[in-house]
């Protein structure tokens, strides 16, 4: 019985590693043309996000509630670098996984301004 449950073990181990090797990016190289303009697109991307948030519309909302607005606003200008890496001939999931931790990171940054841009307002008032 034994045999059998390791047996089985290792045929699952071998499917999950080699459902790996086709979502891996090995070695590719990217030309300098398609660094600058994934670069280009990133630019585009927080500066659409910092456009977005001098917006006035955008003060009067909860800071979260406004900073997934600007996030959705913003996400069109991001599918633009997902065709860039894509027609690169990037694997999808390697450029995903850029994707989201760019959305993520922005995210952040633009959370944390925005509460800070709250708490100024905010202290101005009390005065």
């Amino acid at each position: 019985m034994k045999k059998i449950l390791f047996f089985a073990l290792l045929l699952a181990a071998i499917s999950a590693y080699a459902d790996d090797a086709k979502n891996e990016w090995h070695n590719t190289e990217l030309t300098d043309a398609t660094i600058a303009k994934i670069q280009q697109a990133k630019y585009q991307y927080k500066k659409c996000v910092s456009d977005e948030m001098q917006k006035p519309a955008y003060q009067q909302l909860d800071t979260r509630q406004a900073t997934d607005a600007i996030m959705k606003q913003c996400e069109a200008v991001l599918a633009k670098m997902r065709d860039v890496y894509i027609a690169e001939k990037v694997p999808g999931i390697i450029a995903d996984r850029h994707l989201k931790q760019m959305r993520i990171q922005t995210t952040r940054s633009a959370l944390q301004a925005m509460m800070f841009s709250e708490a100024a307002r905010n202290s101005g008032q009390q005065q």
